[in-house]
Order: structure tokens, then sequence, then C-alpha cells
């Protein structure tokens, strides 16, 4: 997202406000309300719910101690030990210092929203003044909280356990939040926080301390997040980041990156000489992992996108059966071999089928959650979305949910616009079926496409065959008792192509008949090497297709730079990383300038040009259409057969 301006949290200020952090832990009042007392316990573990609203042992107003209780643990779980054990004081530590850097944040929304001078002159306020003091409070409760807790997640995730499913079914939910004011809102989390770590059956071990605190915080973080869209006053929120000196650490709005601290989904591992045909997926396939790691951590960019050779968002489209999801692995699976190798964080990110929601506005939020890792400029992101079609329908058909509508907004707003931020370290793959259903506005946002065709010809299918009995060879010898071919040596036509220009059939003219009459007219007024040949052309495209616009010129462009950056790393790179990948941002650079001056030695620019936008109109006119031509066969389909059924009824009479 674009700031306007990023502040330091400077040391020196949160060592003053330590101190009142710490007061905290050591005590703090909260009076229950009504509401926390007979809350509703959904179906949770009764004994807790109601340890927590007796939690006063009758009294209105209980005061507690996280550090008397933290005490309590120690002599509880390891009453040998003299120390506090590390767990402990690790989960206490963290709740200190993110209280600590939640006041600081408070008292920045203070002074930059003007409630400090509201605050100052509380007593002598109208009652419009009086309501922007309570607002501005509010907000700066909510604002506080989030922030600490973030801290919190930011501090003790690293320590937690992978799997918190065990500690979430024992937690029954924060029994109130409050947000009167800052001094309230700290009190309250602390008293619930408190409570729970007081209670026998949540605390076993001291690892669980770390782990419920990261469950207590995640809860409170969601709780903030319901709530936000109340608060008001929020732009000092909004505008602008505060990032930690000396450390990673920064608060960015209310953007909660560890919602998507996306752990990698597992995969099953394939390489590419396992699946047969598609050498135009497979060979974009092997262009794209190569960009990506060529991704440089340090100066948070890559070369390839200065050289006009990035996908942000690419698109896979083919026929039920011709090895899309084995493509999206073997991507998944060379990119994890080569970053382990190169000791580079890798994220396997795919969308999950459950985006789409019920609720109105839940699709947007889950669309956010899954599209926000894509801006980690800390690791290599390949995010796919398999039979994109599902979510990404076009939205002016009949019956499209507002769930699927909110998913694209989102996805077209991180894509490209205001909060697109692209590094140059991830790329959102469209695999589909049927990508004349996808969006027009989603399909624009494509910037390279291949088709995933499946086995083409003979020696294809020999292959695909060969791959399968080859098994039973292994296991069983001479079992096999057919010829081999005379003049073909298996998996030799699954061999990686060296260019696209090896794979494209060379074509001169479109196949589509209204883009080939368009394209000879305009052939009369101007020669195909002239610049005015193709502006005149897209002119006309547009009166054909409406929908053709600007942004699919720069996918033409985009297609061009593809194709002239279309050459091999050199193999001994991947060999020996020091040679390229783990040199700085500007060598990397330069070294790819000059095997793109050698690559382009034996290209023809007005060549791949016309080349380039005859595919790409063939594909827009054959997306347009292929709707239309499916419904008609469709309507075929079922006069045919109930021709044919009235003739076998008539029969029957």
């Amino acid at each position: 997202m674009e700031h306007n301006s990023t502040f330091p949290i400077k040391q020196n200020e949160l060592d003053m406000l330590r101190d009142e952090a710490t007061s905290y832990l050591k005590s703090i009042q909260w009076e229950q309300s009504q509401r926390a007392k007979n809350r509703d316990n959904d179906g949770k573990d009764e004994s807790i719910l109601l340890y927590l609203s007796r939690a006063n042992n009758g009294s209105s107003v209980a005061v507690t101690s996280v550090s008397k209780t933290i005490l309590a643990l120690k002599k509880r779980l390891l009453p040998e030990s003299v120390a506090i054990p590390i767990h402990l004081n690790h989960a206490l530590f963290g709740v200190q210092e993110g209280i600590t850097l939640g006041l600081w944040i408070k008292d920045s929304y203070y002074d930059a929203s003007g409630l400090s001078t509201l605050y100052e002159n509380r007593s002598a306020l109208d009652n419009a003044g009086k309501r922007e003091y309570e607002s501005k409070m509010q907000t700066a409760t909510a604002f506080m909280l989030f922030a600490t807790a973030y801290k919190i997640l930011h501090d003790l995730k690293p320590h937690a356990s992978d799997d918190l499913s065990v500690m979430k079914q024992k937690f029954a939910g924060i029994p109130e939040v409050s947000l009167i004011s800052p001094l309230k809102g700290i009190s309250c989390q602390l008293f619930y926080y408190d409570k729970y770590l007081g209670h026998p059956d949540i605390i076993k071990t001291d690892q669980d301390v770390i782990d419920f605190t990261v469950v207590y915080f995640e809860a409170l973080i969601d709780e903030i997040q319901l709530r936000k869209s109340t608060l008001e006053y929020t732009e000092t929120i909004v505008d602008r980041a505060y990032k930690l000196e000396n450390s990673d650490f920064a608060v960015d709005g209310w953007n909660n990156v560890f919602q998507g601290t996306a752990v990698s989904v597992e995969f099953n591992k394939v390489q590419f000489e396992q699946i047969v045909g598609n050498k135009d997926a497979k060979h974009f396939a092997r262009r794209l992992t190569e960009r990506l790691l060529s991704y440089d951590f340090e100066a948070k960019k890559n070369p390839f996108q200065e050289l006009g050779g990035f996908m942000p968002v690419f698109m896979g489209y083919g026929i039920p059966g011709t090895g899309k999801s084995m493509l999206i692995a073997a991507i998944a699976t060379r990119l994890k071999e080569h970053s382990e190798n190169l000791e580079i964080p890798f994220l396997f990110h795919p969308m999950p089928d459950t985006i789409v929601s019920t609720f109105q506005g839940g699709s947007a939020e889950k669309m956010v959650e899954w599209m926000k890792p894509l801006q980690d400029p800390t690791r290599l992101i390949f995010a796919p979305i398999d039979d994109a079609e599902n979510n990404l329908q076009e939205r002016t058909t009949q019956g499209v949910s507002a769930g699927v509508k909110e998913v694209i907004g989102v996805f077209l707003r991180y894509t490209e616009g205001a909060y697109a931020v692209n590094y140059g370290n991830s790329s959102v793959g469209l695999f589909t079926n049927l990508p004349e259903m996808l969006d027009k506005a989603v399909i624009s946002r494509v910037q390279g496409r291949f088709k995933i065709d499946g086995a083409r010809n003979e020696k294809d299918f020999v292959d695909q065959d060969y791959l399968w009995w080859r098994k039973l060879e292994d296991t069983m010898p001479n079992f096999i008792n057919m010829d081999n071919p005379e003049d073909y040596n298996f998996l030799d036509a699954q061999k990686v192509a060296k260019n696209l220009g090896e794979i494209l059939e060379k074509i001169d003219k479109p196949t589509e008949e209204r883009v080939l009459d368009t394209f000879e007219k305009v052939a009369k007024k101007y020669d195909d090497d002239d610049h005015m040949f193709y502006a005149h052309l897209y002119t006309e495209i547009q009166k054909i297709f409406p929908f053709f616009s600007s942004r699919d010129v720069r996918n033409i462009q985009k297609a061009v730079s593809l194709r002239l950056t279309d050459f091999d790393l050199e193999p001994d790179w991947f060999e020996n990383p020091e040679i390229y990948f783990k040199k700085d941002y500007d060598t990397k650079f330069g070294m790819l300038q000059e095997l793109m001056r050698t690559n382009m030695k034996g290209l023809d620019f007005s060549d791949i040009r016309r080349q380039e936008v005859v595919r790409y109109l063939d594909n827009v006119a054959t997306i347009a259409d292929t709707d239309f031509k499916r419904k008609v066969d469709a309507r075929i389909d079922q006069l045919n057969i109930e021709t044919e059924a009235r003739a076998r009824f008539e029969k029957l009479d």
C-alpha cells in the first residue's frame, strides 16, 4: 500500500513507557459486565466459561496480576526450578513488550488525531466536542490493543507450536472487549488473559503458555478487525506506517501480515519429465521459475522486472484432463527444490476452495487474507488458482453470487491499483478449462498465457504409455512382450525447448475470420513493419471487440518483452549459486542484459511483434466466441436428443 509517510518508533521512547507496561502486568482492576457473566457458551466447554464468569469471587471489582499468575504457574509446572523457565519468561516479556509498543502507538494517535488537545480541554467541551472526544478515545483504544496484540504475535509466533488446533479447541473466546478508554481496554484484556492462564485445563506445560498467548492475542486482533468498520477518525491510522528501529516490525494501518504468515501447503512432487506434451506450458513454467529465482532479497526487486520479462499474473488454459494440476505441482516442485538449494524461503500458496463465503462481506475479507501474503518481500511465492472460473467468473453473467463479485473486486485491486505492490517475488497463476467464463477485467490482468493441451501427436502418446508400462517393466522384467519404436527414443519429444521460437508454429496471419479480415484490410493501407499498421489495427479491432483496451495493448507489449527475454540462464549458475544468484542486484542485472543482447542477435523485432499481436488477437476472439458457441452446441445437443427421442417413441407406437 502506498503511504504518505513512515514514522520511526525509537527504542529510547519505548524505554520510557516500559515501567507503565510492567505496572499493568503487576496489577489491574476490572469489573465484569453482566453480559460477560451470562455469556452464551456456543457449545464450548461450559466449565471454562463458568470459570471466567465467576472470576471475581463474588465481588464486583477484581484485582488481578499476570506476573503473579506466571509465578504460580512456575511453581505448579516446574516446582524444582529456581529461575523462571524460558517459555514462561518469553511469554511474559512478549506481553510486556507488546503493551509498551501499544502505549507508544496510543500516544502517537493522541497527537496525530488531535485527541491530546481534546483531552486537555475535556471539562470545557460542548456536546459535539464530547462526542468527538469519546469517539477518538475508542479508536485510540482499538488501535492500541491492535498494535499490542500484533507485536506480541510478531515476537512469540516463531516460538509457538506449529499446530495450535488443540489449544484453539480449548479456548472459549474473549468474553468482552472494552474500547471505552485505553486504561479500561488494557485492563479488560489482561483480566481475561490472566483468568485463562490460571485455569488448570488450559495450561499443562510451559510451552502451552506461549501457545495460549498466541491464540488469545490472535483472537483479540480478530475481534478488533470485526469492529474497525464502526470506528471513526481513523485517517491518521490508515495513511501512515510506523516502523520499529533496528527491527523488521512495522504497524501499517490495520494490516495484519500474520493473517497471512501463510504456511506452505503440502503438494505431491512432480518433475517436468513426467508431463507429456504441453511443450508451451512446460517452457513457460521453466521460464517463470528462473525469473522468480532471480529476485534480489536485499534490493527487494527483480532484474527481470526491469528487462520486462516478469509476469505477476499469468494464465494456463486447456480442455479437462490435459495436466493442469500436474503442471501446478511441477512448478511448485521446481521452485521448492531450487529454493532449498539456494537457501531461499519459498511459499506455495494456492487459493483455497472455500474463498467464496455465503456471508455478505465475508468473501472480500477472505480474499484480502489470501492476497495479503503476496506482498511479503521476504520469500518467493507461487500462488495458483485452480479452476479459476469458479471464483473469478464473469460478473455480468446471470446468477453470479455477491461473493464472487467481492473476490474479483479484491483481486483487481491487489493486481493493479493503489494496493498493488509487486517486488518481483510473487506470481499468481490462473488455471482454467473455461477461459471464456473468466471475468473480462480479470483476463485483462493476465500478462502471460499458455495452452495446456496435453498429448498432441503419436510421440506424446507413445511416451504417455511408456511412463505407465515402464513401472511394470521395473517390477517384472520381460513381462512387456512388445516391440519398441524403431526410429524414436522414449521421452525424446518431452525434452524442454530452447526457446518459444522452437514451439510456436510460424503464424503470420490470424486464423479467426473477423481478425483476419481486419488484418488484411489494414495491410492494404500500411506495411506490417510500419508503426501505424498496429495503431490502425487496434482501432479497427476495438470496433469489433469493444472491451479491447489500452491494457490489452500493454499485454501485447509484455508478450513481446517476454520473447526478448526468452533465454536460458547458464546451467553452471544453478550448480554454483555464487556466480549469479548470490551476486548483488546490479551485477545480476548486468549479467542478464548481456545474455539478452546475445539472445536478441538472432531475432527480428517486427517479426516477433507481428506474431505476438496475431496470437493475442486470435486468443481474444476465441475467448469471446467460445462462450456463445458452447451455448449453441448445448442447444443443438438438446434438439438432437429430442428428435431422436421422438423418433424412437414413434417406433414404439
